[in-house]
């Protein structure tokens, strides 16, 4: 679990110095039970679209955290101005996924990973709950 916290802050950290520095998602490893909007567009397992802005970022942004807050079972644990990182835990078993999301302003995207922390399969779980992120998003005028 360290070990995870540290690779997670790792990845949250900028500098002010490097201000057009893109932040990276953890790549998703050879399981399907992960969907990252940074995976190779070919692979087709793990790829998802990235949410397209349609309106400003900061409304997308803020549309955003309260679409996750409203997620059943789901706890943001991180919160910055760009990125954003929530454990969304599992009715039956309490199985863990983790989501990461990083605002790319100068892109006009907001990149997304969910990924389950144990097992192998995960039945299309952290896909549909992505999706259902980008339907709520999309209702609200936020997102393509």
């Amino acid at each position: 679990m360290k070990f995870k916290l540290i690779i997670f802050m790792a990845l949250i950290m900028t500098t002010q110095a490097n201000a057009s520095a893109v932040l990276k998602l953890p790549p998703c490893v050879n399981s399907p039970n992960c969907v990252s909007s940074q995976a190779n567009p070919l692979d087709e397992r793990h790829y998802i679209a990235p949410f397209k802005i349609s309106g400003t970022p900061a409304a997308a942004w803020l549309a955003l955290r309260k679409a996750i807050q409203k997620q059943d079972r789901t706890t943001i644990t991180h919160d910055t101005d760009t990125s954003l990182h929530a454990t969304a835990v599992s009715l039956v078993f309490s199985f863990v996924d983790d989501v990461d999301i990083i605002l790319d302003v100068n892109a006009g995207l907001i990149h997304i990973r969910s990924a389950s922390r144990v097992g192998h399969s995960d039945f299309g779980v952290n896909r549909r709950r992505i999706e259902a992120l980008r339907t709520q998003l999309r209702k609200a005028n936020v997102v393509e």
